[in-house]
């Protein structure tokens, strides 16, 4: 049949659509902007038909229906990675929270382990071949669009049409949504002076022809606001935003010393403002891969260089990283962290980099801690970590002694804090530390 035969009779509303979702069933939703905006919201309205629905995603930028209280019953969130809208339902213990590392979960859906029942996501409209692409978020839907039951495309023309492992023939796909709601957009993060003094610190670390991962939020925008000067930088990264498009319009970034993917950025989604999403439109230079492809330290490595730049919650005196949790609440989830810091490291010249504001909660409590808070995973081991930057210092800890570790993490402390840090040093390692 010629696709779009296909296409057409397979065209329908969204209430046809949620029908096809069966009690019990497993739905995963398309990551981030790739969410399916109206399947869920209808899905959400008509509730009352479903008993037992677990809807699996990681970050979710929606007005969350059906996430709201009263809705357990019918659906329970299993949130892979805990986005706002989930961090109330999960410490309400109407939602659940799987760790896993990013890079896997297209193993879980191809392997068995989490089956997907239902896929759907928002994709951008059928090219002249067929192929819809995934648009923004490549990641784990490339294999679920492979591994589900029945596969729902959510159809608008504003999502971008992206290159790489981003296409879905419309002959894999069971159901067709017409939208037209503009995508979700995050406002630009508003930068601190202590991230631009945090930003500073770590673009000295940067060399040119470096390879770059970057995250998003104000501290990796205040890291891209001073490379500026630098030349010929890679990017192969897990997710951009805006921060990174003065450095690729004007040929900071342009990929040409990367050994791997030369020329190109590599990336598995994508979240910003419309202008980073017409960036990328049609734009060749960007290449969109599956996370288990573009998250794989094995891959990661190929390139000299690399320099992977998170962030976390709190670190504790042996170099310890939480970068998930308050104790036991839970607020984000692992995602990419140790692909990268593993793939840094194992990188020719690689660098893996933590960055974090000494305090919180006014200035009234150190993120520099003598261990982590009670209950509190450790999202990177003590011998994962290599550099720590606060808007204080560096303090790079890669073969260095728990004492020297905890001594030079007390000097990039809040100076508040140093004296109980200090004291802290003293009962673990019988001498004074002068702060």
């Amino acid at each position: 049949m010629d696709w779009r035969s296909y296409y057409k009779e397979h065209t329908m509303t969204p209430e046809q659509a949620v029908s096809l979702i069966h009690d019990g069933d497993r739905v995963v939703f398309g990551h981030a902007v790739g969410e399916p905006i109206i399947f869920q919201r209808t899905m959400a309205r008509m509730a009352e038909q479903f008993t037992g629905v677990e809807v699996a995603h990681m970050v979710y930028l929606g007005s969350g229906e059906y996430l709201q209280p009263g809705m357990e019953s019918h659906f329970r969130h299993n949130a892979m990675f805990v986005g706002g809208a989930a961090r109330r339902p999960i410490a309400e213990h109407r939602a659940d929270y799987t760790p896993v590392f990013f890079s896997d979960i297209p193993r879980l859906f191809r392997d068995g382990t989490m089956p997907v029942d239902v896929f759907a996501f928002t994709c951008s409209p059928p090219d002249e071949r067929g192929y819809v692409s995934l648009g923004l978020s490549c990641d784990y839907g490339a294999q679920a669009a492979k591994s589900a039951r029945i596969v729902i495309a959510e159809v608008n023309p504003n999502m971008p049409r992206t290159f790489g492992d981003s296409f879905v023939h419309v002959s894999e796909i069971d159901g067709f949504l017409c939208a037209w709601e503009p995508l979700p957009e995050l406002p630009l993060a508003k930068i601190t002076e202590q991230d631009r003094q945090i930003g500073k610190y770590i673009a000295d670390l940067v060399q040119d022809g470096d390879c770059l991962q970057l995250g998003i939020g104000a501290l990796p925008d205040a890291v891209c606001s001073f490379l500026g000067d630098k030349k010929n930088l890679g990017l192969h990264t897990e997710m951009i935003s805006d921060g990174v498009l003065p450095l690729l319009e004007n040929g900071v970034i342009n990929g040409a010393q990367k050994q791997r993917d030369v020329g190109k950025v590599c990336v598995t989604f994508l979240m910003g403002t419309r202008r980073l999403y017409d960036y990328v439109d049609n734009n060749p230079m960007i290449r969109m891969l599956p996370v288990d492809v573009c998250n794989n330290p094995a891959v990661i490595s190929q390139n000299d260089n690399v320099v992977s730049i998170n962030s976390c919650v709190e670190v504790d005196l042996q170099g310890q990283v939480c970068a998930e949790a308050i104790g036991l609440r839970q607020i984000s989830g692992i995602g990419g962290q140790m692909d990268f810091v593993r793939g840094a490291n194992l990188s020719k010249g690689g660098r893996s980099i933590i960055a974090l504001h000494s305090t919180t909660k006014n200035d009234t409590a150190s993120k520099i801690v003598t261990t982590i808070t009670t209950g509190g995973p450790v999202t990177t081991s003590r011998c994962d970590v290599n550099y720590i930057v606060t808007e204080y210092g560096v303090a790079q800890l890669r073969g260095q002694t728990l004492r020297e570790r905890a001594k030079r993490l007390i000097a990039i402390a809040h100076p508040k804090f140093r004296p109980e840090l200090a004291e802290e040093y003293e009962r673990r390692f019988g001498e004074k530390l002068s702060v």
